[in-house]
């Protein structure tokens, strides 16, 4: 039986790569309502009250990679459905173009990319208790979104303030292209640990610790997709954070006994999964 990971485990930082770095700062700050946190050496780190969630890293020039694996979409989860209320009201005051909605039973969720064609989605969870069917699974499909009842939400909101994303917002889970779909359970799921919940012949959902999905995968941009090149825009990195030393020494040991590499990495140590995204494990910076 494989070693789970600990279920304290998510999904931390994303790190991306963009062409133009003022023009992604201000999407990140304007539409999505992050807050920059500090910049230097072509890179900027935004958040939410303190919380590194996102960084970006400027490469002039850069062009979108194509069909390659590597990110499809990196979600930021808020707090409530009024916050996703507002953040749809957001989307609709600066005109932003939307990729779609969905309701995902277990959540709600607005789909759209940012200026260098990286997915986002703005999502908020229903109750926890909600989410499993008869059968006792967790159940999820893709519904539409009632947007005139989340709009409602917005009833009595307050009007005219700066808009940013509240306080606990984090990063709910990460959407990736994958290569090859087993290639990619193998490492996730028997090596990390992480609890397979859902799958279909091209994509497979896991989690940590009962959640509905930290992690998708998918080989919709074909199977045998490349990594993404050095010079384009695409995901750079992301965190998978625990609570501890001894749990992240835990996944580590198991990555010995694969016999899969390992590197220092300014933010913990990294690993490579089999499409070539980078995965780094650190001790999370809220129990540190």
């Amino acid at each position: 039986m494989n070693t789970p990971i600990h279920p304290q485990t998510h999904i931390g930082t994303v790190s991306l790569s963009v062409a133009d770095l003022e023009r992604s700062i201000g999407f990140y700050t304007d539409v999505i309502g992050l807050r920059l946190q500090g910049r230097e050496n072509g890179s900027a780190d935004l958040g939410v009250n303190g919380a590194p969630l996102l960084r970006l890293s400027e490469k002039p020039g850069a062009r979108r990679a194509g069909r390659t694996a590597g990110l499809y979409h990196f979600a930021v989860l808020v707090p409530t459905r009024p916050d996703l209320a507002r953040a749809l009201n957001r989307i609709a005051e600066t005109r932003t173009p939307v990729q779609g909605f969905a309701d995902h039973l277990v959540s709600e969720a607005i789909y759209l990319p940012d200026p260098d064609g990286h997915g986002i989605e703005l999502y908020r969870d229903r109750p926890r208790e909600t989410w499993r069917g008869a059968d006792g699974q967790i159940a999820m499909a893709t519904d539409p979104l009632d947007l005139d009842g989340l709009l409602a939400e917005l009833d009595g909101a307050p009007v005219g303030e700066t808009y940013a994303l509240p306080h606990g917002t984090s990063i709910g889970h990460i959407h990736l292209h994958v290569s090859h779909l087993d290639a990619a359970r193998r490492f996730y799921a028997d090596t990390l640990g992480f609890d397979p919940v859902a799958s279909m012949p091209s994509a497979l959902f896991a989690s940590a610790g009962g959640y509905h999905h930290h992690l998708g995968l998918n080989t919709w941009a074909g199977v045998g997709a490349p990594p993404a090149p050095e010079d384009s825009t695409r995901l750079e990195w992301y965190t998978l954070d625990l609570p501890d030393e001894a749990a992240r020494e835990s996944v580590l040991a198991r990555l010995d006994a694969a016999g899969l590499a390992t590197a220092d990495h300014p933010e913990g140590v990294r690993v490579d999964d089999p499409a070539g995204n980078a995965v780094v494990l650190r001790v999370s910076p809220d129990t540190r």
